[in-house]
């Protein structure tokens, strides 16, 4: 087991996740990643996902994947 970090990011701001969450093997780090996209693009607010991504990191703070938001949301028609 070993702790992720979900760090989300846009042109104008970003959200450090300081305390990571335990998982056990990538599988399970990308499904955690798909259910804090969904969680945060269903919130009741103004704000426009598209432009953010959301970017998985290990304890050393090295990339291991990223989910940009819009793959979840499509287009603006």
């Amino acid at each position: 087991m070993t702790d992720v970090y979900f760090h989300y990011f846009n042109a104008r701001g970003m959200v450090i996740d300081r305390s990571g969450t335990a998982v056990d093997d990538l599988l399970e780090a990308c499904e955690h990643a798909d259910r804090v996209v969904r969680s945060l693009i269903m919130t009741a607010s103004g704000e426009d996902w598209r432009g953010w991504v959301l970017h998985v990191t290990d304890n050393d703070g090295d990339e291991i994947f990223e989910v940009p938001f819009a793959t979840m949301l499509g287009k603006l028609h």
